[in-house]
């Protein structure tokens, strides 16, 4: 170290260049000195150590610093930015607080409700489908007439389209009957009467409005009386029930794999802004379902049916129930509503219960029609 450094200071004390005094407070650097600066002085604290300018790399870094207005060191800066209020560092002593689990995958319904209703549904339905025909056809009828009566409230209800619903529900109820009694000829027929009364019975009220009301009304007609009538021409072949039955069965069980495979497996959304619930993998186990029970139906229910038929019949019946559904949510979002109704605890309304079944039941009609054929 060269003259120009700092020296150790001298055994007794440390001799200020200006009065050549010791300086108060300042602790000797010699290891021997007298006890009686032992009670005098105090440690200094350790101020971090800043390279001069150039960069000497000789100072006595073991050595402590001198206080006073000749020997002031600049202050250290920081070498990080310390929080103004940082969080405690927590404590090791303490066990760490378990996490709370994830939540759960729900159904975001009545599990219980549902499978309750279902099941006595699907019991009124079977009952009248094999002992009385007729029976079942006005079990039809009444869901027609249910259906259009929480369309047409929640259309007025939501946006102010005040649909025609006596012409809907009498010609609804008529056009299943003539489904069943004179087939196609006769559900078109009925079809045209009962949009003919629609348009002649919304002429009571003042004109402001008209054309959107007549439209929501034609709408309605077409949408749940007209394709319900494809249920009722299924009935009219000799194995009737058992083609409504295979209908049936198809439609659930597409639904159902939906629902089951997207549950569990769902990550890819089918349609975010439509039905955020409904998955890809859904779709696929749907499709998955849907052929093993058509499979299945055509082999064994179906007079003169093949397995390889029903694969297609089933294919067919999972793309048609999955658009159904996605098109009776799109209504409903339209409509800002969560369900058509609650008359069905678990489900909601009788619409949300057809949303997927009257898209199916042509499909399904016609496709049984090009297989095994009309009688």
């Amino acid at each position: 170290m060269n003259d120009s450094s700092w020296g150790a200071p001298p055994q007794a004390g440390y001799w200020g260049p200006s009065d050549g005094g010791p300086v108060q407070g300042a602790a000797p650097a010699g290891p021997a000195y007298d006890a009686q600066y032992a009670q005098q002085t105090r440690p200094m604290p350790i101020v971090p150590d800043v390279p001069e300018h150039g960069g000497d790399q000789d100072d006595d870094r073991g050595a402590a610093r001198v206080s006073g207005p000749l020997f002031q060191t600049p202050p250290a800066q920081p070498y990080a930015a310390v929080p103004q209020n940082p969080e405690p560092m927590p404590d090791v002593s303490q066990p760490a607080q378990s996490q709370p689990p994830p939540p759960k995958k729900t159904a975001g319904r009545d599990l219980g409700a549902a499978i309750g209703v279902g099941v006595g549904l699907g019991a009124v339905i079977i009952v009248s489908l094999f002992v009385v025909k007729a029976v079942f056809v006005g079990v039809v009828a009444v869901a027609v007439v249910v259906g259009l009566w929480e369309l047409t409230k929640r259309l007025d209800e939501r946006k102010g389209i005040k649909a025609p619903l006596v012409p809907l529900a009498i010609g609804g109820a008529a056009m299943v009957v003539a489904g069943y009694a004179r087939g196609a000829e006769g559900a078109w027929v009925t079809m045209a009467l009962t949009a003919l009364a629609v348009l002649v019975w919304r002429m009571t009220e003042p004109p402001e409005g008209y054309l959107k009301d007549v439209t929501a009304g034609l709408f309605a007609a077409f949408y749940v009386p007209f394709l319900a009538t494809f249920v009722t021409m299924m009935l009219m072949a000799d194995d009737g029930a058992k083609r409504v039955l295979t209908f049936l069965l198809l439609t659930v069980v597409s639904d159902t794999g939906a629902y089951a495979v997207g549950w569990r497996f769902g990550r890819t959304k089918l349609a975010p802004r439509i039905s955020p619930g409904k998955t890809r993998e859904g779709l696929l186990g749907a499709v998955g379902f849907a052929m093993a029970a058509g499979a299945l139906c055509m082999q064994f229910l179906i007079d003169d049916g093949a397995w390889w038929q029903g694969l297609l019949i089933g294919l067919a019946v999972a793309v048609s129930a999955t658009l159904g559904d996605l098109g009776e949510s799109m209504i409903k979002r339209d409509l800002g509503i969560k369900d058509m109704g609650t008359l069905l605890p678990g489900h909601g309304g009788i619409m949300d219960r057809l949303d997927s079944l009257l898209p199916t039941a042509p499909v399904v009609w016609l496709l049984l029609v090009i297989f095994v054929g009309s009688g």
